[in-house]
């Protein structure tokens, strides 16, 4: 499978398995999450994407439990996550409201937490998970490359960043910001349009996408005119559909990482179909014209 570097210093897979329904799996057992992660491996699939909330803050430890099963498993993965929402369950029961915490104190916690609970000594990639309307960007900043320089985080990023909430934080770093995670797909098509991934090019960043799928609802009505040409590209090439919608990502020169998460095993197993797909430029516009509904102008 393709590569990207993200920084100088990280390679990551072009095919990222996400990991925000770990937790909702009826089997959560270490033999479990260990058979996911070996067929995302078949398939060169390397990079899992994690955050500190997925699964009411149980996610990260659930993981954690197959890591300690299989210790081999940790030296042919790289390992993402998140931090910096605070919602009222699981270790954050207390709060009293849903917010954002982008303080020193409370992600140098968060990563403590994360390697405790997944039982490494690492995070590959920490993003910072929403824009925080409190952020201190030089105490944020300052925190992000005290943990880049101690070695307990390797790179550092965000996610649902703008472009001017991550100009404003890479102001206040020395280490580079080498990734935003935006919502991004056939159904979340305004980044195309607005700068979001035009500003990400110029920096030269390479995106991630999460929900590439539309969280399911790309196949939602059988009778629209996107789905039926995806389901007809879907034919021609011998795949299945989400497939070709994960390829139209894939097509795009900012060379987009898509985040695809399943608890299926089969459906695992058949994520890295989409590289094998061919879309062109008439097809890639024949498709992003049914999304927005109607042609270019």
């Amino acid at each position: 499978m393709e590569r990207l570097k993200l920084g100088s210093d990280l390679d990551v897979s072009r095919l990222v398995y996400g990991l925000w329904r770990l937790g909702d799996d009826s089997d959560t057992s270490p033999a479990h999450v260990q058979r996911k992660i070996e067929a995302c491996l078949a398939q060169g699939i390397t990079t899992m994407d994690h955050a500190d909330i997925y699964g009411g803050y149980r996610g990260e430890a659930i993981f954690g439990g197959a890591l300690k099963a299989a210790p081999d498993l940790r030296d042919r993965i790289e390992i993402v996550t998140k931090c910096g929402i605070v919602a009222p369950m699981g270790r954050h029961a207390g709060a009293r409201v849903k917010h954002y915490d982008t303080s020193r104190a409370h992600i140098m916690a968060s990563v403590e937490t994360s390697l405790r609970e997944m039982a490494i000594e690492r995070i590959d990639l920490l993003l910072i998970h929403r824009p925080d309307p409190l952020i201190d960007p030089a105490e944020t900043g300052a925190a992000l490359d005290e943990l880049v320089a101690s070695g307990k985080v390797r790179a550092v990023g965000v996610s649902n960043f703008r472009p001017y909430d991550l100009s404003l934080l890479q102001s206040a770093m020395r280490a580079p910001l080498v990734t935003n995670q935006i919502e991004l797909s056939l159904l979340e098509t305004e980044p195309f349009r607005n700068g979001d991934l035009a500003s990400l090019m110029e920096r030269r960043i390479h995106p991630m996408a999460w929900s590439p799928l539309g969280g399911g609802r790309l196949f939602a009505d059988s009778e629209s005119p996107l789905l039926k040409r995806l389901n007809a590209i879907a034919a021609e090439q011998g795949v299945d559909t989400g497939s070709v919608a994960i390829a139209w990502l894939l097509a795009h020169p900012a060379c987009i990482l898509p985040v695809l998460g399943t608890n299926s095993l089969p459906r695992i197993a058949a994520i890295g179909e989409a590289l094998r797909v061919s879309i062109d430029r008439q097809t890639w516009f024949e498709l992003y014209s049914a999304a927005m509904g109607r042609d270019v102008p």
